[in-house]
């Protein structure tokens, strides 16, 4: 992706704003643009969620599918995460533009995704242990590049993950080592994840002169030295931390830092929580009442 412009006098008053904790938009350093979600959107899909951050845009949609076991790990289901940026999200993108920030994003999202620090129940996605188990597919698109990108899928495949609905299997010992199975097409047994709220957010801050700020536009990035993203759980315990970009942070901020991620992350997956649950338990009463559910196509809840 070529390098970005920015002039020195737009770097400086990007620079004095933050110094003054008034950012160009108005926010201070520590507030976020509008976040906008909504879940269910896909009907091809097991799970799907669409979320807006300022003008960046996202569309996660999550498969379940039956697969290999992989090796070393014989008792647990995969996560596999795909992240590509559209041509049309900025004029960055055209072309192969995008190659070397897909792969960075997918490998970030896969980072957070895989392992025990997701949070997620990958015992239960087993199957049969050693041959066959559940594969989540995580493919994002990003529709729209205005700023803290990976953020921003993060949080919409949280909300995608939380949508997410696995089919019941029933096994049957055949005798001698052999198994059999039957997948129930009832959607009403259909389960959700397996501690899907335990999956953590990433908060990343830029150190923008000798302070930071959380959640920048395009031109903030484009005036920061360094990036440091914090992933955090809904305890407020940190699941990662990785350093972006070539400056470097002195360890008292990192400090501060991290300490501020993680109370910024617990907070927000507080209020994301609160308003999915919510949600779905206003679709779930009108199904129950026989009320068609509707969904506005475009966005539904307001952070």
């Amino acid at each position: 992706m070529p390098a970005p412009l920015i002039s020195p006098a737009e770097k400086s008053y990007i620079i004095q704003g933050v110094e003054s904790d008034c950012r160009a938009d108005g926010r201070g350093r520590l507030e976020y643009r509008h976040l906008v979600l909504e879940n269910g959107l896909l009907s091809q899909t097991s799970g799907s969620a669409r979320g807006r951050l300022g003008d960046s845009d996202v569309l996660v949609g999550i498969k379940v599918e039956i697969g290999d076991i992989e090796q070393g790990q014989p008792d647990q289901g995969r996560v596999v995460c795909n992240v590509e940026c559209s041509p049309s999200a900025s004029q960055q993108f055209e072309g192969h533009g995008a190659d070397e920030l897909n792969n960075t994003l997918t490998l970030a999202l896969e980072r957070l995704l895989c392992g025990p620090q997701s949070g997620l129940d990958l015992d239960k996605l087993c199957i049969i242990p050693g041959r066959q188990c559940w594969v989540i597919y995580v493919d994002a698109i990003v529709m729209d590049c205005a700023g803290n990108l990976l953020d921003c899928i993060i949080m919409t495949t949280r909300a995608a993950l939380f949508d997410t609905r696995i089919p019941k299997t029933e096994i049957q010992d055949l005798g001698e080592g052999e198994y059999e199975f039957e997948v129930m097409d009832d959607v009403e047994d259909a389960e959700p994840i397996g501690n899907w709220d335990r999956l953590p957010i990433a908060v990343t801050l830029y150190k923008i002169g000798d302070r930071y700020v959380i959640d920048p536009t395009t031109i903030e990035e484009f005036s920061s030295e360094v990036t440091l993203t914090v992933g955090v759980n809904k305890d407020g315990a940190i699941c990662g931390v990785q350093k972006g970009l070539n400056g470097s942070i002195d360890p008292s901020l990192l400090t501060e830092m991290i300490q501020t991620a993680a109370t910024l992350g617990k907070n927000l997956i507080e209020q994301l929580d609160a308003k999915l649950i919510k949600d779905d338990k206003a679709v779930q009463e009108k199904r129950m009442r026989g009320e068609p559910v509707q969904k506005l196509g475009f966005f539904a809840a307001v952070f």
